[in-house]
């Protein structure tokens, strides 16, 4: 299974009608394939909104897409909104969730690291043993590596209700000697972004 992470920069003022064109078009979109999550960002880069599709692999999603496009029901007219656009391909960590739909909380957490090449193998072998005492402490919703657009990225997804519990339990999380994992000596960026989900999003 593969995971496509689109990430479109908006102009100031308009995530609120973007979100709207998006909750008019998908009830005919998801009838093709599913969406996985959809938010706006609230810290990091601003005026972002964030949605994931899961696909068996790239000729569904070429597939899928082609015939969303015939049909004319996809994509919602957003286009005079968008200032950038952004897509990635991700593979999920052999221990990972896959998004599935859930109710989570109101702030959700994508982490994205960047290491050099040939460093992810080390990285996925390094989270394994860990990462069931780490999740459950508060739920990982996906973690997995970047296979298509920016390259040798690893991206973890976490959900908490506010920031107050996300400090608590990243704290209560730290006490435990086995996490985080080893930093990599590869790694060469780390990046935060906190986004909030839509009323339609699958998570929430």
């Amino acid at each position: 299974m593969i995971f496509e992470v689109r990430t479109y920069l908006l102009k100031p003022g308009t995530v609120p009608q973007a979100e709207e064109a998006f909750a008019v078009a998908l009830p005919e979109r998801v009838k093709l394939s599913r969406l996985a999550g959809f938010w706006r960002t609230e810290v990091g880069t601003l005026n972002q909104i964030i949605h994931i599709w899961p696909y068996k692999d790239l000729n569904e999603r070429d597939r899928i897409r082609a015939e969303a496009v015939e049909k004319k029901i996809w994509p919602p007219k957003i286009a005079d909104f968008i200032l950038e656009m952004e897509s990635k391909i991700l593979h999920p960590a052999p221990f990972s969730p896959h998004f599935e739909p859930g109710e989570h909380g109101s702030l959700y957490e994508f982490r994205t690291y960047t290491y050099g090449p040939g460093a992810i193998p080390k990285v996925v072998e390094e989270w394994t043993s860990r990462i069931k005492e780490r999740s459950a402490v508060s739920p990982l919703i996906f973690a997995g590596y970047t296979d298509i657009g920016a390259l040798n990225q690893w991206v973890h997804v976490w959900a908490y209700k506010n920031m107050g519990e996300r400090e608590r339990l990243r704290g209560e999380a730290m006490k435990s000697p086995n996490w985080p994992p080893p930093r990599h000596p590869s790694v060469s960026r780390q990046q935060s972004i906190f986004a909030v989900p839509a009323k339609f999003s699958p998570l929430r």
